[in-house]
């Protein structure tokens, strides 16, 4: 592992334990300091918390930004590819969360809400580090990152829908379900994931008339890429120190929130991995796809979760959770990424 965790940024490397640095400085500020709460606050309008808002929209403004737009029609153009990672991100992951969560959490229907949002939000960020330390397709995980936040932006809100409101009464929980207006969703969406969004592509296109694009990619990049990280923490901080007396009497909740999140990214990376294996798809590709198919976009289910839900509620709860336990399972399945590589792939066959 530690040859892995070298090639990572200081701050990417101990990301878990920062997270629980974070909420625990949340918690403590919010248990010590009750004033804390009423000053945060104070910075409310509507229904919009503005720390909490510039906190989120600063976590997707990077992933925006890195993505080579420009890499998208490849992915077009391989329709076997294209065609299995629409499957797994957009048909078998939701399904899977969604069985998970109504398995799992039944009669918590604010639990449940968070991990259906996550299991609807491919990840659009971190998934590149993933996909980069266990050696797959750096151009195809360019494609696949940038087809994932287009469509975000156009369906994330019809997904949160219809797996919110429409799907759980035919599971007889249309009683404990927490109703959602579509509207919400979609202006929730449009701020935290639109706003962002364009924000990067008028980077990209701007700074591209002057730079080159080795440059961008190469310096711009990665000193923006920080600001997803740490605007993460700034907002876990907020929110825990919001809650802060309710966290301390509720340590099986976070257990109780871990298990489908683990079973959900074992299940979609191994399962990813198996099916395109068995189709006689290299590595490089067999990779991308597994590290796609699993991880997850938790800086839109945290927006969404907090906009439509509150920042009180169970669903925003529930989707801080999910980098918490998706960081160190990722950094795991990387080392199982390479020995897949090492026992079940010819080098040979690897031409992407």
């Amino acid at each position: 592992m530690s040859s892995l965790t070298k090639k990572l940024s200081f701050l990417d490397r101990y990301l878990t334990v920062w997270i629980f640095a974070a909420m625990a400085l949340g918690i403590g500020l919010g248990y010590f300091y009750p004033g804390v709460e009423g000053f945060i606050n104070s910075f409310q309008v509507g229904t919009t918390n503005i720390p909490i808002a510039i906190g989120l929209i600063l976590m997707m403004y990077p992933p925006f930004a890195k993505v080579r737009y420009e890499d998208l029609p490849d992915v077009f153009k391989d329709k076997r590819i294209f065609g299995i990672a629409f499957l797994m991100n957009w048909i078998i992951a939701p399904v899977l969360m969604f069985f998970l969560a109504i398995t799992f959490v039944p009669d918590l229907p604010e639990y449940m809400a968070g991990l259906i949002l996550i299991g609807i939000a491919p990840c659009i960020a971190m998934v590149i580090v993933w996909n980069d330390l266990a050696k797959g397709s750096t151009e195809y995980a360019a494609g696949l990152v940038a087809f994932n936040a287009i469509f975000q932006v156009l369906f994330f809100s019809v997904y949160a829908y219809f797996f919110l409101n429409v799907l759980p009464p035919y599971f007889g929980l249309a009683g404990s379900n927490v109703s959602v207006g579509m509207g919400q969703i979609a202006q929730s969406v449009f701020i935290y994931l639109g706003i962002p969004c364009i924000a990067g592509i008028l980077t990209r296109v701007v700074m591209l008339k002057f730079v080159t694009k080795d440059w961008y990619h190469e310096h711009f990049v990665p000193r923006i890429g920080k600001i997803t990280l740490i605007s993460l923490l700034f907002t876990i901080v907020v929110m825990f120190s919001l809650k802060g007396n309710l966290i301390l009497s509720l340590p099986m909740d976070v257990v109780t929130i871990a298990v489908p999140l683990l079973v959900f990214f074992l299940i979609m990376f191994l399962l990813t991995f198996f099916v395109t294996g068995r189709m006689g798809i290299d590595y490089k590709r067999c990779c991308t796809l597994s590290f796609t198919a699993s991880s997850n976009n938790f800086e839109l289910a945290i927006a969404v979760a907090i906009a439509v839900f509150g920042i009180n509620s169970g669903a925003a709860f529930a989707a801080v959770i999910g980098p918490l336990v998706e960081v160190p399972i990722m950094i795991g399945l990387v080392t199982v990424a390479l020995w897949f590589k090492e026992s079940f792939f010819s080098k040979p066959s690897e031409t992407h």
